[in-house]
């Protein structure tokens, strides 16, 4: 079990990814935003999670730039993920799409690129991009955001080499219990975004109950739980005391019985796009 902010797991090809990153959905390019990732660096995380149309992948460089002064580490310590947006799949495209991310993050290789979501027709030679970048040593690992089962399986029939990641949204009122199944049989690493729900759940009587018992916050509940499920989690937030908070998740652990209450709470219930029914 992590034990430590700095835990890995390993991914199918080997690559040691973190369990737990910084999530920077909706933060706009400014002091804020450097800031927070310089302030998560400096506080001992490791990985940072952005994408194309996130549009603040020049400020996330510049955070990520001063976090290793800060904390004196070398690039090769840090987890950098980036996504192709739906504007740019297909083989050529993302493929430049790659090197504009690349330079506005000003780094010279990323740890995982991930398709951002399945677009019909288009994800399939958006994967042969990403085979070709990860071959080319561009990238450390390749995977896909979004992808139902059947996603996976038609991508699994032509890929040459597997994801090695599926990011989805994920919490305890969306537990994907199907889908992560699906990826644990396929060595795929399971990965959540939004596992907070944007805040929903905070005032949620049973989340409250287990984190008074614990005497931790319903958000280090929440993120442990995520945890302790083997799910890799990249929590947003900005303000100092939150990454803080985030990172500290390491010096508890939830019981069975807790973990099947959280599991129970589980509606299949939504706050992004389905993926099977998403128009941008």
């Amino acid at each position: 079990m992590m034990k430590h902010l700095q835990d890995t797991t390993t991914l199918h090809n080997g690559v040691a990814m973190p369990w737990l990153g910084l999530g920077v959905f909706k933060v706009e390019e400014g002091p804020e935003l450097e800031n927070a990732i310089k302030t998560a660096i400096r506080y001992g995380y490791r990985s940072i999670d952005t994408a194309a149309i996130y549009g603040n992948e020049e400020g996330v460089g510049r955070g990520i730039r001063a976090g290793l002064e800060a904390g004196g580490i070398r690039r090769e310590e840090l987890f950098v993920t980036s996504k192709v947006w739906n504007a740019d799949l297909g083989y050529e495209s993302t493929l430049a799409a790659f090197e504009t991310s690349l330079g506005k993050l000003n780094l010279d290789y990323l740890d995982l690129y991930l398709i951002h979501w399945p677009v019909e027709g288009k994800f399939e030679s958006s994967w042969r991009a990403l085979e070709t970048l990860y071959k080319d040593g561009r990238v450390r690992a390749i995977g896909v955001s979004n992808f139902h089962i059947h996603h996976l399986q038609r991508l699994l029939q032509q890929a040459e080499i597997k994801p090695m990641v599926n990011q989805v949204e994920f919490h305890p009122r969306l537990t994907q219990v199907p889908l992560r199944d699906f990826c644990q049989s396929q060595g795929i690493q399971f990965e959540a975004w939004s596992p907070l729900m944007q805040g929903q759940l905070l005032d949620n009587p049973v989340l409250k109950e287990i984190a008074d018992r614990h005497n931790k916050s319903v958000t280090q509940v929440i993120l442990r739980w995520d945890l302790q499920n083997g799910i890799v989690t990249i929590p947003k937030s900005t303000k100092e005391h939150r990454i803080v908070e985030n990172a500290s998740v390491f010096d508890f652990e939830l019981t069975q019985e807790e973990m099947e209450r959280i599991d129970g709470l589980n509606q299949n219930l939504r706050v992004g796009p389905d993926p099977d029914h998403f128009d941008f």
